[in-house]
């Protein structure tokens, strides 16, 4: 009797220490999986941080205007470009009317009673 309780708790302490290094093993598989992750995470900062730098020398205004000159015929304004607001023609007319999309929601209230949200309503 002795000696199957002894087989027993052996079988357990096997099982118990199998478990252990399997939890063990996933553990440095997570660990390593992190690290990895942490590792791309800063690629990728690094890489934003790169293009964030070239964006900037890209939009300075200095050179934009440069490119301006060399590639664009532009001339500069002479006053006779200018003209006086009376002598502009007439704003054109609107072939199609702007949609309310908001008021055709609360048109469609079919009792035709519009409370606002500070008005309970009637029982």
């Amino acid at each position: 009797m002795l000696r199957i309780l002894h087989i027993g708790v052996l079988a357990a302490l096997v099982l118990a220490a199998a478990d252990v290094y399997k939890i063990k093993f996933e553990s440095t598989l997570q660990a390593e999986r992190v690290a990895k992750l942490r590792a791309e995470i800063r690629r990728e900062r690094d890489a934003v941080a790169a293009l964030r730098a070239e964006w900037t020398a890209l939009d300075n205004p200095e050179r934009i205007q440069a490119l301006a000159r060399r590639h664009l015929p532009l001339k500069p304004l002479e006053i006779g470009q200018l003209d006086k607001l009376d002598q502009l023609p007439e704003r054109p007319i609107d072939l199609v009317p702007p949609v309310d999309s908001f008021g055709i929601v609360v048109d469609a209230d079919p009792r035709g009673d519009r409370p606002t949200g500070s008005i309970l309503p009637a029982r």
